[in-house]
């Protein structure tokens, strides 16, 4: 505790005033969480950059023959200056004999605006350090010199850095830790509850660990054969509902974090996800059939392979009033050159008339998916 108020007193993110009248003040507490080794993380978060964009960069670097590094900024959000005039109640623990307040020249820890005025002042220090800010996706940073390239893909403290300009990477490393104080974590290995590998054919993506976590702890009796992600034939309907969904809303939810590295199971967790709202008695037998499969084809990923030749591939497929209760239908589309980049499962908001319309919707979901992933590259 002593360390962590002298690291904010250091950081200049207070000053001890009184409380001006007709200001309301905010309370603090002390949250103890013991940060384990990445190996060893007990809870999985939701991904805010793009991971297309995280798939594209790694496929690209392992076609470049790239290094892939991790950078972790310590204490991220002490950063952010605030602009809101915002006062604090004085940390539990210490003397406050002055009776005073802390008002609070930098975001802290539980302040809505802390993200934002960490990444604000994140962009303006890697734009003054020379990179560009893609228009594409607002989390990776560009910076081109004399034919080289050195990219960051950004989420929150944790910075994925990649190119062929070491120099670069050397010195923004360098800058960052200077500016901030950052973790050099190394040769990108785990990140946000997925493990890299690398084999002479390309870069692995896949969520073993998950994956044996959720099968262990789910609590549902698995069939011990289950050799596709979702009961052949099944169309899920309504019927009578769940006393208690919560499990079910759950388990999808965990299922569709797996989505980030097993492409195979976008149309079962699609088909799943429709009734989050409403679940029905009916619907438990489907989720552990997935369970089922997920258990018994644990350590399946994707390979983004090397390739000396780069190119990008669209397919889709479809299924015309494929929906029993809202006869609409289920697109699906892939990109991908030597690796898959990009997938998607999702039923459409309309009811098409005609299989030729169908079609058409289809064609225009993927030619913007393409167009972005042209851009992006």
């Amino acid at each position: 505790m002593d360390k962590k108020i002298a690291a904010l007193v250091g950081n200049g993110t207070w000053d001890l005033v009184d409380l001006p009248r007709g200001k309301k003040l905010i309370g603090c507490k002390w949250v103890f969480k013991v940060k384990l080794k990445a190996n060893d993380y007990e809870e999985a978060f939701s991904l805010a950059v793009k991971m297309n964009t995280i798939r594209c960069l790694i496929a690209l670097a392992a076609c470049k023959g790239w290094d892939l590094f991790q950078l972790d900024v310590n204490n991220a959000f002490l950063h952010g200056d605030l602009k809101e005039e915002v006062y604090m109640k004085v940390p539990e623990g210490f003397d406050n004999p002055g009776n005073k307040v802390c008002k609070l020249r930098k975001s802290i820890y539980g302040l809505k605006q802390a993200s934002r005025q960490w990444f604000e002042k994140l962009v303006s220090s890697l734009i003054d350090m020379g990179f560009e800010q893609s228009k594409n996706d607002y989390s990776l940073f560009i910076k081109r010199r004399n034919g080289f390239i050195c990219v960051a893909a950004v989420y929150v403290d944790d910075i994925i850095l990649t190119g062929n300009d070491t120099d670069d990477m050397t010195c923004l490393r360098s800058d960052l830790h200077n500016k901030f104080t950052i973790k050099y974590l190394g040769r990108l290995s785990y990140f946000l509850g997925i493990e890299v590998g690398y084999t002479s054919d390309g870069n692995l993506l896949s969520q073993k660990k998950f994956t044996k976590e959720l099968t262990l702890n789910c609590g549902l009796p698995l069939k011990s054969r289950a050799v596709t992600p979702f009961p052949l034939g099944l169309k899920l309907q309504l019927g009578d509902p769940l006393p208690d969904a919560e499990q079910y809303r759950s388990l999808v939810g965990k299922l569709n974090f797996l989505t980030h590295t097993r492409h195979d199971l976008s149309f079962a967790v699609q088909s799943l996800s429709q009734f989050m709202q409403q679940t029905y008695s009916s619907h438990l037998q489907a989720p552990i059939h997935t369970l089922s499969y997920v258990a018994n084809t644990e350590g399946q990923g994707i390979l983004l392979r090397a390739s000396d030749h780069i190119s990008l591939h669209a397919f889709f497929d479809l299924d015309w009033a494929s929906c029993v209760d809202s006869m609409r239908l289920v697109t699906e589309y892939v990109l991908l050159g030597k690796s898959i980049v990009a997938w998607k499962s999702k039923k459409q908001g309309l009811v098409s008339k005609s299989s030729a319309e169908v079609k058409y919707r289809a064609m225009a979901i993927l030619a913007s998916e393409v167009t972005w992933t042209v851009r992006l590259l």
